[in-house]
């Protein structure tokens, strides 16, 4: 069996995270990382070279590049590794704005063969894939409409403080966090040609913004409102699916950091018979995160037999980027106030 040399750019928590569910896997090995936290080339103890500059990694004899890095460097080394003949795997976002992801699938095109993923990893939660199940089965009928918030307590400036620099990252909560809430509300109901918002920086007085309101109308009238903040004291995840018949809500999100609470998922069908509401409920509470392993895998397993990236493809991408791009954009002071533009999007 063939085993796929792996390189990681960044080699901070996610990084690191990754690399326990690459060598777990049986096609793939980690052999080289680069992070800027290392003054220079060396050999780890556990048989790793690292660099200092994921430039200097691109140089080691590797098949795939997982990109760990700061919005302002994903989509570089995304076009450089594919430009060096690697299957790439990015994190999410694919850079700090459409331009980013439109130069990244310019190479792509060039590229046959080679394969790109994009980590949005909590299409991979049970919770989720459960919810898309009961969907995808019709039983409750279609999507009616979606509420989400997903929060935490404040934007972290670490690595120099380039989270909260607009010139670095491109945005700020919406970018880094909510983008895995309309992603996954994207995959559910498809694309949204009506965006109205509030965006704000009050609180925490950076560049980039600590709260975002945004409610959409798709084509086919389904509405969905999401509020992605860094002002949510006691962190939250919480997700509200209203179907025809029924009501579906994921709460709580198993994380790293394991403060959003348990992950849970309800199903609540409506009643017809009662002017307060329905009582009953199905609820199953998940206690193991198996999104890491899942994604991890199916990339392997692409690579391997060849297949097309159906989750987290650069398509993928580019729609959640441009969804982020017209929030920004459709609150005016927000869009007069960084100068914000929609950038005109070839068919693709």
């Amino acid at each position: 069996m063939k085993k796929y040399r792996v390189g990681i750019a960044g080699y901070g928590v996610v990084g690191q995270r990754r690399r326990n569910f690459i060598d777990s896997n049986p096609h793939f090995i980690t052999t080289a990382i680069s992070d800027v936290t290392f003054n220079k080339k060396r050999k780890q103890q556990d048989g790793l070279v690292a660099y200092p500059d994921y430039n200097l990694l691109l140089d080691h004899d590797l098949d795939v590049l997982f990109v760990c890095l700061p919005n302002y460097l994903a989509a570089d080394a995304t076009i450089k590794g594919l430009n060096k003949g690697l299957h790439v795997f990015c994190e999410k976002p694919p850079g700090r704005d459409v331009n980013d992801i439109l130069n990244v699938i310019e190479t792509e095109k060039k590229k046959i063969g080679l394969k790109l993923k994009y980590g949005f990893n909590h299409r991979y939660h049970d919770s989720f894939i459960e919810a898309g199940k009961v969907i995808s089965s019709s039983k409750h009928g279609r999507i009616v409409n979606i509420r989400g918030v997903y929060g935490k307590s404040r934007i972290i400036p670490f690595h120099g403080g380039w989270r909260s620099q607009r010139n670095l990252a491109g945005g700020g909560i919406l970018l880094d966090q909510g983008i895995h809430m309309l992603d996954m509300i994207s995959s559910l109901a498809g694309d949204f040609d009506e965006v109205h918002s509030f965006i704000s920086n009050e609180y925490w007085k950076h560049d980039v913004e600590d709260n975002a309101f945004a409610l959409m109308r798709s084509k086919n009238g389904c509405v969905a409102m999401i509020h992605s903040t860094a002002t949510q004291w006691q962190h939250r995840f919480r997700l509200e699916i209203t179907l025809k018949d029924a009501m579906i809500e994921l709460t709580g999100i198993l994380s790293g950091s394991k403060s959003y609470g348990e992950e849970k998922l309800k199903i609540i069908p409506r009643n017809d018979g009662s002017v307060n509401g329905a009582f009953n409920e199905i609820s199953k509470v998940f206690l193991q995160d198996n999104s890491w392993k899942r994604e991890i895998d199916e990339f392997a397993e692409i690579i391997v037999k060849n297949k097309k990236v159906v989750n987290g493809s650069s398509r993928d991408a580019l729609k959640v980027m441009e969804l982020v791009q017209k929030i920004y954009y459709s609150d005016k002071k927000w869009r007069d106030k960084f100068d914000i533009n929609l950038p005109t999007i070839k068919k693709q």
